[in-house]
This record gives C-alpha cells, structure tokens and sequence, in this order.
C-alpha cells in the first residue's frame, strides 16, 4: 500500500496526456468509447485510493478504531501512510463525493426534464420544426426523443444538408451520446484532473455523428461543408434555456456547435480513421495498472486492518 495507492492518483496526472491523440487519431466511436472509460474508471480508481487513505488515517484514533476493535496503537506504528497524508485524503474525498453526487443530482434532473420535454412535443416522427428566424438544430433524449429544427436552420440548409443534418442529430439519439458525456464528466467531477478526457468526449461524440452522416450519404465532402456552413450560420445564435437542450451536454448541441468545427472538418475532408490499436492497447495498459494497483492497494488495507485487530 506504500505505493500502490499512489499509482491511481499519479496515473490521472499522466491519463488527459492521451485526449486529444485519442480524439484526433482514433476512429470516433473507438475514441468515444475509450475515453469515457478512461475517465469513469480513472475517477473510480482515485477515489477508492483516497477512501483507502483515509482509512489509514482514521484507524489512528482510538474513538474510531474502537468500533471495528482495532489497536489505534499498532495502527499509529504500522500504518504506511503518515497522519497529515490521510487527512488530505480524507478531505479530497469529501469533495470528490460531494462533486459527483452534485453532478449526478442535476444530470439527472435535466434529464428528466428533456424526457418531459419531449414527450411534449406533438409530432408524427422524430423530427420538430419550430418557428424561429435563428439558425438552430438540436436533439432531445427521451422516449421516443426528439430532434428540433427552426425554420431558420432550415432555410440556410439546402435539401441534402437538411437530410446530413438530421442524419447528424439521429446519431446522437441512436447511439444515446448523452450517456458517454454524463459517464465521462461524472468521472471528471469526482477528480478535476480527468476534465480533459469529459472534453474530448464532447468532441468525439460530434465526430462519431459526422461519421456516421458521412456514411448515410456517402459524401465525406458535402458533409464537412454542411458542417462549416451550419456552423457560421449558428455563430451568433444564442444558447438555448436548461431544458431539452441541456440533456445531451448541458448546452445547446447544434450540428457544429458543439467541438472545434475545423478539426471536424479537416477529418471528415481526409480519409476515414482506423481503429489506432497502439493508442487502444496504450490506453488499456493505464485502465488496466489502475485497476490492479487499486486491488492491491485494497488488499494490502485489508492485510493492514486484519494486522491490527488480532495484536
């Protein structure tokens, strides 16, 4: 436990180091799914080896120790970690808890409120036409969910940006993109560190919908344009109230709102991207040293608490 706590905590530190070649050199839906992985796993494994520390600390007063019979004496002498060290550990842990529950608590509720919202919404289909002069696009997750166009927006489009659009916003909804932004930004509340890895999320997600617009049409170019022209049209429209807009990324999700519109269009304009195996295999080796070390560090506590309870 000497070392192996630290490694979790030391890996976080190394992990957003890996966003943005996952996000620009991996095949968006790989990317997608590897980071947000990363970054709930990652989060997981900080927050286990700040509670194992914590412990460390608390086993160390005799009020505490006495109610799981052990020796707060032999804790004070064979505890690995010094006193000062469990004590940041435990405020760390604190935070790290109150963050992700307070993350969790209104995701949820903004959740709920786009399924509301949409399951308001008349309409035979998916798709909502709404009369307003600036151009938006969005979708809305619920059951069914909803993907609300203004007129505006579809007066800029032509016919087949139209269709490369709502190609765009149904991939979103199919492949319920909501659900990999609020598992990689739980994991972000909990350790602020991983942060990078939540943004890139918010960006490969993006690309995973290009891509698979690009597929539906079969023109890689027409998209990228529409991408560009959606973009400049939406860049003075406001962003949109909490409500449905807010149950994808806690903001309006326009085709090219959302990420660095001309790292979206410099990749769909080159040739589609491979699955990278040396990025994927990097990325396992960190998930699986953290997840190991954790184990460890967590048998090595139960070797410790079992120690002090039997002197």
């Amino acid at each position: 436990m000497r070392i192996a706590v630290y490694i979790p905590l030391l890996l976080s530190l190394l992990a957003p180091l890996g966003a943005r070649p996952l996000s620009e050199r991996c095949e968006p839906r790989l990317a997608t799914w590897l980071l947000t992985v990363s970054a709930l796993a990652m989060g997981a494994a900080t927050t286990i080896s700040l509670g194992l520390l914590a412990i460390t600390g608390l086993i160390r007063f005799p009020q505490l120790a006495s109610l799981g019979h052990w020796s707060a004496h032999t804790a004070q002498r064979d505890d690995p970690a010094e006193l000062s060290v469990a004590l940041i550990a435990a405020l760390l842990l604190g935070a790290a808890v109150l963050m992700a529950a307070r993350m969790l608590w209104r995701r949820t509720r903004t959740l709920t409120a786009a399924a509301l919202e949409a399951a308001c919404m008349p309409t035979e289909d998916d798709l909502v036409v709404v009369e307003d002069e600036a151009p938006d696009a969005f979708a809305i997750p619920g059951l069914p969910g909803r993907i609300v166009v203004s007129t505006g927006m579809l007066r800029t489009l032509d016919e087949t940006e139209r269709d490369i659009l709502l190609a765009h916003e149904r991939a979103h909804l199919a492949s319920r993109h909501y659900a990999f932004v609020t598992l990689a930004q739980l994991g972000a509340a909990a350790n602020p560190l991983l942060r990078p890895l939540a943004t890139a999320v918010t960006y490969t997600i993006e690309r995973w919908a290009d891509e698979n617009a690009a597929t539906a049409t079969g023109d890689r170019k027409r998209v990228a344009h529409t991408v560009g022209k959606a973009a400049l049209a939406a860049h003075h429209t406001p962003t949109r109230a909490p409500g449905a807009s807010l149950g994808i990324l806690g903001r309006r999700t326009a085709l090219a709102a959302a990420g660095p519109v001309p790292r979206r269009v410099a990749a769909l304009l080159a040739p589609p991207f491979g699955r990278h195996s040396i990025l994927a295999a990097a990325a396992a080796v960190v998930l699986a040293t953290a997840a190991l070390s954790t184990a460890e560090a967590a048998h090595d506590l139960h070797l410790l608490l079992e120690a002090v309870s039997a002197r």
